[in-house]
């Protein structure tokens, strides 16, 4: 599989180089040359798949033979060993818990299935490898715990200070090995800026091979297919047609779900849910990107004013805006709306969701009212034990903490102020 830039200027490469830059020289994505399709006997006999290998499946043609078979299995074995269960909450909407991984969110599949690629590439590198990466939140510690003590690779991570939660800080911050932090004095856009610039500066490429492990990587974005697939995979035999609604800030989730889609899996629709970040629901509304700032909310992961990987969203369905629309719908929520969606379905159910899981509720609520005959499903992306502070904001009773994250308590943070590019180009040519 060849992968070229969605800016159209620079040359086609493999998925190996592909990983190795995670950006392209002219600053564009990379995307597959072309997307498979799985044979519909796939998804016909998914049931009688195991984990493995619809993984597998799904991610080899895209991979080619930049990794052998053998190795690639024991990648995706190693990297869904934990569970991806669909719970019923609320009449037709259920969710897709993604929280059980070794740091409560999402991104540990994105993130250790990257460093496994990256880990198998550099043992033949005599140049160390750096993983240079922004974060919003969970991303920082899903790549930190993923490439931890990774050979050949050392890991630098930039997350906006003040706007993450203490424990997605501690993730991140309280490793040490190959791991350093970079607290910027800025929103997470101003170090995803910051991220971008580096890979552009020859000053610092000519020193450091760089990679990013942010969703903009291909090895972090499509291997979040594997658990739309098991979801899949799970309510197949219900017989109804699937609406999966996605917590959005950066896109890359949503948007390999819409891959997945692509390979030939049933879909009837998909819902990014925003919080005040609102440029797709206003690009869905007007057929005009307009970036914007970001601003804080509760739900801090989300909190993206530029989202990257919504050009590749609009590159699988041809640019064709139309195209889109038939199968995308967003919406905006409110931190007030996102409590107040805590609050009753707690009260209603007994489920509890963190912030970014409720934006996801509400966007599935919203489109749900008029096709009530759907198996609706919102992802769960992270525990609530995350947002601890907002959690307590909205309930009355405690989160007891998971075993990972008590040992977390009480290390010590570590980590380098920064509060300009100038200032992260001295820390990496240092």
């Amino acid at each position: 599989m060849q992968y070229y830039s969605l800016n159209g200027q620079s040359p086609n490469t493999s998925f190996k180089d592909a990983v190795i830059r995670g950006i392209a020289p002219d600053r564009g994505l990379y995307f597959p040359m072309e997307i498979p399709q799985l044979e519909p006997e796939f998804f016909e006999n998914i049931e009688t798949l195991s984990t493995e290998e619809i993984a597998y499946r799904a991610i080899s043609p895209f991979v080619g033979d930049a990794i052998p078979e053998a190795e690639l299995r024991k990648i995706v074995s190693e990297v869904l060993d934990f569970d991806f269960p669909v719970v019923p909450v609320d009449g037709n909407l259920s969710t897709l818990e993604l929280f059980h991984g070794p740091t409560l969110a999402f991104k540990d599949v994105g993130a250790r299935f990257m460093a496994r690629c990256l880990g198998y590439f550099s043992k033949d590198q005599d140049q160390e490898v750096t993983v240079l990466v922004a974060t919003s939140g969970d991303t920082g510690g899903a790549v930190a715990n993923g490439f931890l003590g990774v050979p050949g690779v050392k890991v630098v991570i930039l997350y906006p200070s003040g706007k993450v939660s203490d424990i997605q800080e501690r993730q991140l911050t309280t490793l040490g090995q190959n791991i350093t932090a970079l607290e910027v004095n800025g929103t997470f856009d101003d170090c995803q800026d910051m991220v971008k610039s580096a890979f552009l500066d020859t000053d610092i490429t000519g020193k450091r091979q760089l990679t990013s492990a942010n969703s903009i990587n291909v090895a972090r974005w499509l291997p979040q297919m594997f658990y739309f697939l098991l979801a899949y995979k799970q309510t197949k035999a219900l017989g109804k047609e699937l609406v999966f609604s996605v917590p959005s800030g950066n896109f890359g989730n949503i948007c390999a779900g819409m891959m997945a889609h692509r390979l030939g899996m049933p879909v009837h629709h998909f819902v990014a849910a925003t919080n005040a970040n609102q440029v797709v629901p206003d690009f869905m509304a007007t057929g005009q990107y307009e970036p914007k700032p970001s601003v804080a909310t509760i739900s801090n992961a989300m909190d993206v004013g530029d989202p990257s990987n919504f050009i590749r969203i609009r590159k699988i369905y041809g640019n064709d805006f139309d195209r889109l629309k038939g199968h995308l719908s967003s919406s905006s929520f409110s931190d007030d709306a996102t409590r107040e969606a805590m609050a009753d379905v707690q009260k209603r159910t007994g489920y509890t969701m963190d912030p970014h899981g409720a934006v996801g509720y509400l966007g599935l609520k919203k489109y749900m009212e008029d096709h009530p005959d759907k198996l609706g499903i919102f992802l769960e992306t992270a525990h609530p034990i995350k947002f601890l502070d907002v959690m307590e904001s909205v309930f009355d009773f405690e989160i007891a903490l998971p075993e990972n994250i008590k040992t977390l308590m009480d290390k010590q943070k570590e980590f380098i102020k920064i509060a300009s590019y100038a200032d992260l180009k001295v820390f990496l040519m240092g």
